[in-house]
């Protein structure tokens, strides 16, 4: 029902995404680190330009590191650094957290993407494992100070991409999605004082806790978590800025995807053996969730219907109509968007708000690198379940140097093993997960 417009609308809204969002690096930069063709003796050129690049992080003045950077991201958009990063992977790391630990908020934003960007490369495994490990304490106390929403945010982005990349426990994914949640919706005390984020601070933060919320099985967080998180995401929806709401609105759809409101509503409703639990605090709690789920439901089908105000764009409006009408499709028919995107000349599906999120937020992060990326990156390939055609695979591996074949295509490489880590991790995931083929009921008689 609705699928086949479903699938135009969400096509136009990836399309129409500002692929310019992402940290930016210096024409200088770009036209010093320009594609070239893969060969071992232009590795060698290209490797040389990123260990000036490397060397040159190293120097006082803080202008220099920020032009540093700024040319590291460029290659790693413009090129999959396999060779250069099993070479000098703990350098790049180390020294780009030194850039979060003292630079300015421009070097703190660069050096973040420079780590997202070392964590795709690398790709699932104890390297990317040791990226997340090592950047969490950095980046959460960088975090403490939110003057800055252009670093806030790429700091929060920075952590979405190592999480996702690089978590091997629930704990840990759980770890990072707390340090944004506190964020959002701080827990107040003697020593924490409210601070009132921008809509763009907001917007962020929310779309990356939902973007490490689709690696999660939602049954493993608990029931309290849960309420607290649904409650506040349904507070968003009535926020002036249109893209506060539609951040909230697929977080909530995908809250809803993973079957968690059910889990949690159930856990009120009944007690172990099966029956319905006795005492006004079971009772009043099984209330507030059918009536939060009634609330949740009210606020989708108004903000589907919005009409334009004083100060709106059309294109802002039609974004919110056409994204809170997946979201209402789906909560009373249990359909998700389905997406079909161009890349190259192959077609990328997705069908899920799961997959949906995931896309959204990869494509703003790697801005115009994504192309590249999803063409040549084995990593983001699994995630997506996306397999360029022969052509575009031979002539990556035409390409590919002789260290990024060692690194890349042997069956003891660190790529094979960390694809066959992300794998298992996904299936272990799609077990417990009753993804996208429900309707989400609205009433006593569905819980």
């Amino acid at each position: 029902m609705g699928k086949r417009n479903n699938q135009r609308k969400n096509k136009a809204m990836l399309d129409s995404d500002d692929e310019n969002s992402s940290v930016s690096s210096s024409s200088t930069a770009r036209s010093d680190l320009m594609s070239v063709s893969g060969t071992d003796e232009v590795q060698v050129d290209k490797d040389s330009l990123l260990e000036q690049a490397l060397d040159a992080l190293y120097e006082k003045r803080g202008s220099t590191r920020e032009k540093a950077l700024a040319a590291i991201i460029d290659a790693f958009n413009t090129n999959l650094q396999h060779q250069f990063v099993e070479k000098k992977f703990a350098t790049l790391l180390h020294l780009c957290l030194n850039s979060i630990k003292k630079g300015s908020s421009k070097e703190i934003s660069l050096a973040c993407h420079a780590i997202g960007l070392l964590a795709l490369t690398v790709g699932s495994g104890d390297n990317a494992h040791e990226i997340l490990e090592e950047s969490v304490i950095p980046i959460s106390q960088a975090l403490k100070s939110l003057s800055d929403s252009l670093k806030t945010v790429s700091l929060v982005e920075c952590l979405a991409i190592v999480t996702f990349v690089g978590a091997t426990k629930t704990e840990e994914t759980e770890r990072s999605m707390q340090i944004m949640w506190q964020l959002l919706h701080p827990k107040l005390g003697s020593n924490v004082v409210a601070v009132k984020l921008p809509a763009a601070v907001i917007t962020a933060v929310v779309s990356a806790w939902a973007f490490i919320l689709t690696t999660m099985d939602g049954c493993s967080l608990n029931s309290k978590d849960w309420q607290e998180y649904i409650s506040y995401l349904s507070t968003l929806l009535d926020k002036d800025d249109r893209s506060v709401r539609i951040a909230s609105g697929e977080a909530l759809a995908l809250i809803f995807e993973t079957g968690s409101i059910e889990k949690f509503a159930t856990e009120n409703k009944t007690t172990p053996d099966g029956s319905v639990p006795e005492g006004n605090k079971s009772r009043e709690g099984y209330a507030h969730i059918l009536g939060l789920k009634s609330k949740i439901l009210n606020q989708v089908r108004s903000l589907s219907a919005e009409a334009g105000g004083k100060g709106s764009t059309k294109k802002d409006l039609n974004s919110q109509r056409n994204l809170f009408k997946d979201v209402l499709e789906f909560l009373e028919d249990g359909y998700a968007p389905d997406i079909s995107m161009k890349i190259g000349g192959d077609s990328l599906q997705t069908s899920t708000w799961s997959e949906f999120i995931k896309l959204n937020f990869m494509k703003h992060f790697l801005g115009g690198g994504f192309i590249k990326h999803m063409q040549d990156n084995e990593f983001l390939q699994v995630v997506f379940g996306f397999t360029p055609k022969r052509k575009h695979l031979l002539g990556a591996e035409h390409q590919m140097s002789s260290g990024e074949k060692r690194m890349f295509r042997s069956p003891n490489s660190i790529q094979n093993k960390a694809r066959t880590q992300f794998l298992n991790k996904q299936r272990m995931l799609s077990k417990d997960r009753n993804v996208g083929h429900f309707a989400v009921g609205m009433g006593d008689e569905d819980m």
